[in-house]
């Protein structure tokens, strides 16, 4: 691998999942080709976890995979400060998600919790969502006060489903999903996931579905009731408004801060101090990345992770676009 050439956008090549509950919205609506895969569920646009390690898909370095990016420039492609936190895994997994059906009630544990059980992070998350059929529901949270003991009734008897907060959802709602909170992704939704790199869930109800083997889907009772959060919040939806033509901040971490940018003209980016990778998922539209060496088309449903060495460069839209811009903030604390 060069080290001497320039670091520069990369585009991944996606890593589909078939699923049980999956659609074909991912290749009808952003354009990814599913086949042969009859229910393509997820795409994986970055991904450091393993057995799913993202491969370059453009450039020099294609062919590579994410790790071998992170052995050889660390702090260059990551940033310095999430070189020291996370070596060389890499601290986000960026999905696209096509729900054609209902996904299981689950809820993730915390780092705390992970680290004791599984040797692993915890997994907080967020959802954008991309695109909504009408009348399409998320899970999020509880709908009243629930102790351990009563949610640990209500499993037993079935009725889980009444302690939940259902949220009907259109293009471009935001939920945040910290670690802790129970969830689901509804049928109809196309969404795009930021979340911790972790592949730790507990499934804690499955609408009793059977296999084709007449069979339940495993369950994880008693894993999933020390990691809930059982609070009840007054509203689970993010709230935000957007400033076209600039990085409009919906979610704030210590994982990851997620903006909005909707493009109508042309953005210049100076990141001198972030020291952090940049990811963009386009939502909507096309548009070029330009920095001093080239410039890079991005079409919609493509995801580019920008290196933390790469730290001035434009944005220039082919009429408007609308992306997701994901990074992580040095923790000062």
């Amino acid at each position: 691998m060069d080290s001497l050439k320039g670091l520069y956008p990369f585009k991944f090549t996606p890593i589909l999942k078939d699923k049980i509950w999956g659609g074909e919205k991912l290749e009808n609506i952003l354009g990814k080709k599913i086949a042969p895969l009859p229910n393509a569920g997820e795409s994986w646009e970055i991904s450091g976890v393993e057995g799913d390690i993202s491969t370059v898909a453009n450039g020099f370095l294609a062919g590579n995979d994410l790790q071998d990016l992170i052995e050889v420039y660390m702090g260059e492609l990551v940033g310095d400060s999430v070189y020291e936190t996370f070596g060389t895994e890499f601290p986000l997994l960026i999905k696209f998600i096509d729900a054609n059906d209902d996904l299981s009630i689950q809820v993730h544990p915390d780092d705390t919790l992970s680290k004791e059980r599984h040797n692993a992070f915890g997994k907080t998350e967020m959802w954008y969502v991309v695109q909504a059929d009408k009348g399409s529901t998320l899970i999020s949270g509880f709908s009243k006060e629930v102790t351990k003991d009563e949610y640990v009734q209500a499993v037993e008897n079935n009725t889980v489903m009444e302690m939940l907060n259902t949220e009907a959802v259109n293009a471009g709602d935001i939920f945040f999903m910290p670690a802790g909170r129970v969830h689901a992704i509804g049928s109809g939704l196309l969404v795009a996931e930021i979340q911790q790199t972790s592949d730790v869930t507990y499934r804690i109800y499955d609408f009793n579905r059977k296999d084709a083997q007449g069979n339940g889907r495993e369950l994880h009772t008693d894993l999933a009731v020390d990691a809930i959060d059982f609070t009840k919040e007054d509203n689970y939806r993010t709230d935000y408004q957007v400033t076209k033509n600039s990085s409009s901040e919906v979610v704030s971490c210590q994982y990851f801060t997620t903006n909005v940018l909707e493009l109508t003209e042309t953005v210049e980016k100076n990141y001198n101090k972030l020291d952090s990778f940049v990811i963009y998922m386009c939502l909507e539209g096309t548009y070029d990345i330009e920095w001093e060496q080239g410039k890079l088309e991005v079409g919609l449903g493509e995801t580019v992770l920008v290196p933390a060495s790469l730290e001035n460069f434009t944005l220039r839209p082919k009429g408007e676009a609308k992306l997701l811009e994901v990074y992580i903030k040095e923790n000062k604390e």
